[in-house]
């Protein structure tokens, strides 16, 4: 089992939900993150002057799947969420040595 931890624009995730959902992977946690990468932040011209934002609001999706889907789903996150530009985000993946499912006891994959 893999968990996959995708940082992404905010505005993307609601089209990153439904195309995971639509490819049966309904189930993850959606974080409200701020964090910055190599763009270090963004300068935004005011009236006063500049100002710099060196942390952005960006959503961290957390899903755990099989070994096997775990090219369909980067694929899908890298699909959705690319713009080309500085910020489009990160994908990190871990491996998950198990998984009980609290209501029922079951562990390992079936707890998925």
């Amino acid at each position: 089992m893999k968990k996959i931890e995708a940082i992404i624009r905010e505005e993307k995730l609601q089209d990153i939900r439904v195309a995971l959902e639509e490819q049966g992977f309904g189930s993850m946690t959606v974080y409200d993150v701020k964090g910055r990468g190599a763009q270090g932040g963004i300068t935004l011209q005011w009236r006063v002057g500049e100002y710099r934002i060196d942390f952005l609001p960006k959503k961290l999706i957390m899903l755990v799947v099989k070994e096997d889907q775990v090219k369909e789903v980067t694929d899908t996150i890298c699909r959705i969420c690319k713009t080309g530009a500085a910020g489009d985000g990160k994908i990190f993946i871990s491996t998950i040595d198990e998984v009980i499912r609290i209501r029922t006891e079951e562990s390992g994959e079936p707890a998925l």
